[in-house]
């Protein structure tokens, strides 16, 4: 295993002049030490002023359902108040920063666009300007590595599919960590926040997190292993469906499935046809009954995904091609579907939203032949690496 070492191990072995001050922590109990140790904690017992937390979606603990949204609490384990940045509001309200002097940011991310994590940390970055509070991401690895080559689109249409779960223009799989992000979003959006990133040490941008860690720290309810988050980029798209996604089961996003689904024939096809893209996965059938979220206590037939080559895994080419499989199999069942949450209750638009085009539903119309090449000009990527190039913190 490598000695990956993350931005708040590194933190930990400095004293920064600021370490006294009145110090608020947007974090989560998934931001741990490279030793799993929880970052809170450990920061509290190395004498960092932390006065105050804030936490984002499924909340400091991370066991808040999906959409759902948090309140204000008091942590059990350091006893500090948190403040929900998923609940009666998304970024921090005035009052609550009127009594600090710097904003720490230590949360682990998976390098989708659409996981908010990765929002809420755009809010706190605006607060922080605007309020000229010194903003500190403790910089962590992309646990699905940061290989630039693997980076899969639609880039976001900001005019019309911007919001929680994608508000500006990057990529669905973006390659990038938190803290080159931040740096990005810095520098061309003109926010121009007083920002320091604390970047990680020994890793790498071909890395995936099976390289340096032998455990994986569930990020939310639906993350709770490696490869979830490797597959997520693509079988999220199945939240926008009347297939299940595996929620309320022990793999989320490795399955699809529903009571009617040919599971024989999905696997045969997908194999058949996800062959052109690099033999990367392999689907086998499977059955199983969810304990939550769609066709919950019904037995459902599906198909299970076991990512055989990361190195050449391309989640949102493949999820899409797994959609297109199921609608051209059940004509007569599959259907889109919304998917209400605490941002968007009305759960209207989401494959618009989770892809960031307009229209999407249009373009799995398209021949089952010729699928994969119409919608190549939309995953595919032309100047991702350009615009983020300056912005990259590691090689």
């Amino acid at each position: 295993m490598l000695n990956i070492q993350f931005g708040i191990d590194i933190l930990l072995a400095q004293q920064p002049h600021w370490k006294r001050k009145r110090i608020a922590l947007v974090t989560n109990h998934a931001a741990t030490t490279n030793c799993f140790a929880p970052s809170r904690l450990a920061l509290l017992q190395h004498g960092f002023n932390i006065v105050k937390l804030f936490s984002p979606e499924h909340g400091l603990d991370t066991t808040g359902a999906d959409g759902h949204a948090m309140g204000n609490s008091t942590d059990p384990l350091t006893h500090l108040p948190v403040v929900s940045l998923y609940g009666d509001k998304l970024a921090p309200a005035p009052e609550d920063l009127i009594d600090i002097d710097v904003v720490l940011f230590d949360i682990p991310d998976i390098g989708s666009r659409f996981y908010t994590y990765l929002w809420t940390m755009t809010h706190v970055l605006e607060a922080c300007a605007v309020y000229n509070l010194p903003f500190i991401v403790a910089d962590r690895p992309n646990p699905v590595s940061g290989n630039l080559r693997l980076a899969e689109g639609p880039m976001l249409d900001e005019v019309h599919c911007s919001s929680f779960i994608g508000r500006w223009s990057i990529p669905v799989r973006h390659s990038c960590t938190m803290g080159e992000l931040a740096k990005y979003f810095n520098a061309t959006r003109n926010i121009n926040c007083e920002l320091e990133v604390i970047p990680c040490n020994y890793w790498q941008r071909d890395i995936y997190y099976t390289e340096w860690s032998h455990s994986f720290v569930p990020l939310s309810p639906a993350i709770p292993g490696f490869e979830s988050a490797l597959l997520y980029p693509g079988l999220c798209y199945l939240e926008a469906t009347n297939c299940s996604e595996g929620r309320g089961t022990a793999t989320p996003f490795r399955i699809a499935g529903a009571p009617w689904m040919q599971a024989n024939e999905t696997a045969r096809l997908f194999n058949s046809m996800q062959a052109a893209n690099a033999n990367s996965v392999y689907a086998r059938p499977i059955m199983y009954t969810p304990t939550e979220g769609k066709y919950v206590g019904q037995r459902c037939n599906g198909i299970m995904l076991h990512v055989t080559d990361p190195n050449a895994f391309l989640p949102v080419t493949i999820g899409w091609l797994l959609i297109r499989i199921i609608k051209e199999l059940h004509p007569q069942h599959f259907q889109w579907a919304t998917y209400p949450t605490h941002v968007n209750p009305s759960g209207k638009n989401h494959l618009d939203l989770l892809s960031g085009i307009s229209g999407t539903p249009i373009l799995f119309e398209t021949a089952l032949a010729d699928f994969t090449d119409a919608v190549r000009e939309h995953i595919e990527l032309k100047d991702w690496f350009l615009r983020i190039q300056p912005h990259l913190m590691y090689i």
